[in-house]
């Protein structure tokens, strides 16, 4: 094996690391929703203004780790984003009131932000020098430490969560420094074509579909992290079983990445979507309108089963517009995470909940509808 082919596929299991981390604190903070909500008394409506300081800090993380996001830097924004992203976590489990919550979830959305953008940087430079598709196996990495952080969530649903999320957060810092030293010789080897380096941005009409279209999908990721518990909880289940709602979402989610790949080769990313599409709105709908707890569970897995495939093919799809494409898909995509959770939290504080989480099956439909006009010139 050649020293090139070598440094490769370390830097592939180091961003697979970043991407399963990332995932897990996430699901830890999504599948504790009920538990933080409580002890700081908070009302649906507070609760949401929680989720829109996250938001608003993740925006702020995702313009600067983009305008920093150069092959030098991008050791130092895997970093330093986890470590951030590890401490703000640890420092929410402490917080009791409105006011701390709030500016925590900022500092947490913000580090999440930076650190995100470092991984994602990262995964579409390692995927050019692969030369095949990978990026929804790097994703499904993701989707795996989110089933780790929800199933360990809802393993310890008798310790208190300011536990749990300090837990977290060591384990994280302490995997960071683990991956220190090939961490800092990344940006050594630069698999990445010339072209993806620099050149001029095309936002053309194309890229903004991508980007709206991957807004509805992420708003559908959004909603399953902030909501889903909440919502089987609402349902009468104990604390355990509702925590296990985002665990089978992630489940369904790591299922659909892990094959996304081979599948996107054999029938094309068009197809790939359009289906997984359909089987997501049909499932969260069927399991919102049906009013139980195991249909719940099933509608949450089908669904992130149905979307799995549909980020990694749209950042592809947007590869081939150049760099800036790149950028704007993915800023475009996580206003729908970020804004996603709060519009839900809204309209349930003047409809329902279940009502509320309509609105992530309607636009998996309306993705399904546009899937063959965003990617039909996508290479299989």
């Amino acid at each position: 094996m050649s020293r090139t082919d070598v440094s490769l596929r370390r830097s592939r299991v180091l961003l697979t690391g970043y991407f399963l981390g990332l995932g897990m604190v996430m699901a830890v903070w999504g599948a504790r929703m009920p538990a933080v909500q409580h002890t700081a008394h908070l009302t649906t409506g507070s609760l949401s203004l929680v989720l829109l300081a996250a938001a608003a800090g993740m925006v702020a993380g995702l313009q600067a780790g983009g305008r920093l996001a150069r092959p030098e830097r991008l050791p130092v924004l895997l970093i330093g984003g986890a470590v951030a992203l590890a401490a703000a976590l640890a420092v929410l489990g402490q917080c009791r009131t409105l006011a701390s919550l709030l500016a925590a979830a900022l500092a947490f959305g913000a580090a999440h932000g930076v650190l995100d953008v470092a991984a994602n940087t990262g995964a579409v430079r390692c995927q050019h020098a692969y030369g095949t598709p990978i990026m929804s196996s790097l994703h499904a990495a993701y989707s795996i430490g989110a089933l780790i952080g929800a199933a360990l969530a809802a393993a310890t649903a008798g310790t208190a969560h300011s536990t749990l999320f300090l837990a977290v957060g060591a384990l994280l810092a302490v995997g960071v420094l683990a991956a220190l030293p090939p961490t800092l010789t990344l940006s050594g080897t630069d698999p990445t074509p010339p072209s993806l380096h620099g050149g001029r941005n095309r936002t053309t009409g194309s890229v903004w579909l991508l980007g709206a279209l991957a807004a509805a999908s992420l708003l559908g990721e959004g909603a399953a992290a902030d909501w889903a518990a909440v919502h089987v909880h609402a349902l009468h289940a104990g604390t355990a079983v509702a925590a296990s709602s985002f665990a089978l979402y992630s489940t369904g989610m790591a299922i659909g990445r892990l094959t996304g790949d081979r599948l996107t080769t054999r029938f094309g990313a068009p197809a790939v979507v359009r289906v997984g599409a359909v089987l997501a709105a049909a499932g969260l709908a069927t399991g919102v309108l049906a009013d139980s707890v195991p249909a719940a569970l099933v509608g949450w897995a089908v669904f992130g089963l149905g979307l799995s495939g549909t980020v990694p093919s749209l950042i592809t799809a947007a590869g081939s517009h150049g760099p800036g494409a790149v950028a704007t898909v993915s800023v475009t995509g996580y206003l729908g995470l970020l804004a996603g959770p709060a519009l839900i939290g809204a309209l349930a504080s003047i409809t329902t909940l279940p009502t509320a989480l309509l609105l992530p099956a309607l636009l998996a439909a309306a993705l399904a509808a546009l899937a063959y006009r965003a990617l039909e010139n996508t290479a299989p």
